[in-house]
Parts: structure tokens; sequence; C-alpha cells
């Protein structure tokens, strides 16, 4: 059962991912899936917000740094 909770947790997380769009600054409105890898390793550097924008943030940053985008691109409507 909790494979199951962590999958779900997991794919949704992917999917906020793919629909959320940066609440603030240079890359306003950007789909958080879309944001520049430097810009999202200069977040990394000064430190991610708090609460769950910063979570998101660290979360694309992970996926960017280990080359997973293609995990993302399925979910992506253009």
């Amino acid at each position: 059962m909790e494979n199951q909770q962590n999958s779900s947790l997991n794919s949704d997380v992917l999917l906020e991912l793919v629909n959320t769009r940066m609440p603030y600054g240079k890359y306003k409105d950007r789909r958080l899936c879309d944001l520049p890898e430097p810009y999202l390793v200069w977040l990394h550097r000064k430190g991610f917000p708090t609460g769950k924008i910063g979570m998101l943030l660290a979360a694309i940053y992970e996926i960017k740094l280990n080359g997973l985008e293609y995990l993302l691109k399925p979910l992506k409507k253009e």
C-alpha cells in the first residue's frame, strides 16, 4: 500500500512541475519544468524558498541535474 501512495505522490509532483507556473521573478509565469537550468543552479546556490514552491523548484532542479526531463515529456500539454 505504501508503494502505491509513494507512486501516486511522485506522479502528483511530476504533474505539478508541468502545470505550475513560476509565481515571481525574471521567469514569472513560465512553467517550472521550462525554467532554464542555470537559473535553477543559481536558486540552488542561493537557497530555495520555503514552502511548496521551494519543494517543487528543488525537485525540478534534481530532475534536470540528473537528466530525467524525459519523465516530464509525456505529461506536458503544449
